[in-house]
């Protein structure tokens, strides 16, 4: 008898990201699709990660993250949202955003437990629910404006709901959450065994001068959430695959026997850097008004364009129509304009389990102005 491999993700195929990445590569195109800087990262901080291997900083370091580096993220947070946070036993370095978030799931979640899950959302959300042997439990975001409807989200709450997973600001439509969606999750989750896991890795990229409502700035629901993070996000280093979970002592705890097993510990060299690189504040709080003026430069320049865009708060990306002038399905047309035009869009159908084609495509804005100079002028030909 031979081995077989029955998969946990048996529904699970190439990503979408990974097919237009290979379209974009063959057919020499601009990549709008994938959420990744093309300018280059602050000088400084590739210094200081070559001065830290210099200076010997190459074995590993603590499991749980370089320890100077937990305590500088503690004092961020403590300045940003009042929060205390210990940095012994409450702050863990993982690699990656999407890496705390599959962790944090796999630490509480057991067979059968429900999690609810909008969309449409990050991809790995479900994948990461249903690995662990989970259900996702999707509510859909209204549209146009992609906000949440909380009473579906009653609706959807059962004896067996573990967690609500959140994501502000939201990939892929740019919305993010205000006091009155803070309001109704409290009166949800209040006296419930109810988890909350919050993707804020795009904690900076937030514009028109709208707060980002980290679940650390409230103490209820801080008790109850993991909240993720990412350096790539906002230092323009996507490529290094860092970030950190915050959660309280005793749920760290159980995401730390999870983490120990897995990565146990992340390059030392570039945490030694990022600790004396957090010094400078105003590089993560001037990052909201760097990255809205090449938002607001991209829509000016999509108005000469067959699309109605929608508007972004946060994140680095913003959502286009294209219902009022084509039939298509998304994923078509984000491949005919990759091939005839050389432009790498990202299907929002891509962010539905089944697949919805709401007639939306995503677009990243986070690039040099010659890049969505180049790739507009393509568009106008559309």
């Amino acid at each position: 008898m031979n081995p077989a491999i029955h998969s946990k993700l048996p529904a699970v195929g190439t990503t979408i990201f990974t097919v237009m990445s290979s379209l974009a590569l063959k057919h020499e195109a601009i990549n709008l699709g994938q959420g990744f800087p093309d300018f280059p990262m602050n000088p400084e901080l590739v210094s200081l990660v070559n001065k830290a291997m210099q200076n010997g900083f190459n074995q590993y370091t603590h499991m749980s993250g370089y320890p100077p580096l937990r305590k500088a993220i503690a004092g961020k947070i403590e300045h940003l949202y009042g929060a205390n946070v210990h940095p012994e036993s409450e702050i863990t370095i993982t690699p990656g955003g999407t890496y705390a978030i599959y962790t944090a799931l796999t630490s509480v979640l057991r067979e059968g437990d429900e999690v609810i899950v909008f969309e449409p959302g990050y991809d790995s959300y479900v994948p990461n629910v249903e690995i662990n042997g989970a259900k996702a439990i999707l509510v859909p975001l209204r549209i146009p404006d992609y906000s949440i409807d909380w009473d579906l989200v009653r609706q959807a709450i059962s004896p067996r709901t573990r967690m609500i997973m959140l994501n502000s600001p939201h990939n892929p439509t740019g919305c993010v959450l205000n006091e009155d969606d803070i309001a109704q999750l409290r009166s949800i989750v209040n006296n419930t065994g109810i988890f909350i896991l919050s993707d804020e890795v795009y904690e900076h990229l937030i514009y028109d001068e709208v707060p980002h409502l980290s679940m650390l700035r409230y103490p209820d629901l801080m008790e109850r959430s993991f909240v993720c993070f990412s350096f790539g996000k906002v230092y323009h280093c996507t490529g290094w695959k860092l970030g950190y979970c915050v959660a309280r002592k005793e749920w760290m705890k159980e995401f730390r026997k999870v983490h120990q097993f897995n990565c146990f510990s992340c390059d030392t060299p570039k945490q030694v850097a990022m600790t004396e690189f957090l010094k400078h504040k105003d590089e993560y709080l001037s990052l909201g008004a760097f990255m809205q003026k090449k938002r607001d430069y991209f829509l000016e320049l999509m108005r000469s364009t067959k699309f109605r865009m929608y508007h972004s708060y946060g994140s680095y990306f913003v959502l286009g129509s294209f219902a009022h002038f084509s039939d298509e399905s998304e994923k078509d047309l984000a491949m005919r304009l990759t091939r005839d035009y050389g432009v790498v869009t990202i299907p929002v159908s891509a962010f539905y389990k089944n697949e919805n084609d709401n007639k939306v495509l995503r677009f990243c804005f986070a690039k040099k102005e010659e890049t969505l100079e180049k790739a507009v002028e393509r568009l106008r030909r559309l």
